[in-house]
């Protein structure tokens, strides 16, 4: 409808109509985590990676107050270009709404968005999770609740590494989202192919991850996200010496410089791409290019079984 707040755009929403496959990314990467102008091009990357995989990108935002499922090239430009764009998780999408405001969108923003557009695969880097001091904080990512209750595949690279990743993968089976080892037992370690941490399922095939797909929509129950883990190709990894030796030094930084709440996250994960001269950068956009080829192919799989 013109005045919904949530406007597909006509390449989207025909595919939508006709059944073809079509595979949401999130608009944060593109706005906040990279300098421009690679972040545009990684946008635009990506966006070709879905549509050579076989499916249609779908690319989410909100602009001037309408949340826009699928990207023209000038609104993509505006994400990469424009200064002042919030990140707007969920909660935040309401009152973008209202006000009219511009941002990009978080995974629990863009998953609610795509599973409303009727979008079922979503491609993305690292889920956010239980951070460290979850003790006396209380501090867990927006994105576990939402894919509790939001019926869509996630295809990720685990979560982030800076994070309590043992208590968020604990926290996810008590909300009981599913997840899924991609060719692999062990749940990816964002920038690590292996965090430590074992799944119970591991699927071979996007023909399998599909099945697991209509299954779980056949069953019915619970409207809760499925989880694909897809780790980061062994050779595009961060060295994992590397990794801890420097995660290790910016927890204590962030503890020295009193580094609390929101600001922790960010600050993490700078000291991490400053003192790996950029590897650990590398690492997380090798995962997400191989995400985003993966959920193409698992749209495509899902979309002929229908």
């Amino acid at each position: 409808m013109p005045d919904s707040p949530i406007q597909l755009s006509d390449e989207v929403q025909e595919a939508v109509a006709a059944g073809r496959p079509v595979v949401a990314l999130e608009s944060t990467i593109i706005s906040h985590g990279l300098p421009r102008p690679r972040n545009l091009e990684l946008a635009q990357e990506l966006e070709a990676i879905v549509r050579a995989g076989g499916a249609v990108p779908a690319t989410i935002a909100v602009l001037d107050g309408r949340a826009r499922v699928g990207l023209d090239k000038r609104q993509l430009e505006r994400i990469a270009n424009e200064d002042g764009l919030r990140k707007l998780g969920f909660r935040d999408l309401a009152p973008a709404v209202a006000t009219g405001a511009s941002g990009a969108t978080t995974v629990s923003a863009t998953a609610f968005l795509a599973q409303s557009a009727g979008i079922s695969v979503f491609a993305t880097g690292g889920l956010g999770g239980v951070h460290r001091d979850w003790a006396t904080s209380q501090d867990e990512s927006a994105d576990l609740g939402l894919l509790a209750r939001t019926r869509i595949t996630v295809v990720c690279a685990g979560v982030k590494s800076i994070l309590d990743v043992p208590a968020t993968l604990q926290r996810l089976e008590t909300l009981s989202v599913g997840v899924i080892g991609y060719r692999t037992a062990e749940f990816p370690g964002f920038y690590l192919r292996g965090s430590g941490q074992p799944v119970d399922w591991t699927l071979d095939t996007p023909e399998q991850v599909a099945a697991a797909m209509r299954a779980q929509q056949q069953l019915g129950g619970l409207h809760s996200a499925l989880i694909v883990a897809n780790p980061v190709p062994e050779d595009r990894q961060l060295d994992p010496a590397l990794h801890d030796r420097v995660l290790a030094e910016a927890l204590l930084a962030a503890g020295r410089d009193g580094v609390t709440g929101q600001a922790v996250t960010p600050y993490l994960l700078g000291y991490l791409v400053e003192h790996t001269h950029g590897a650990s950068l590398e690492a997380n956009l090798a995962a997400v290019r191989g995400n985003a080829a993966l959920a193409a192919r698992i749209a495509c799989c899902d979309a002929a079984a229908d």
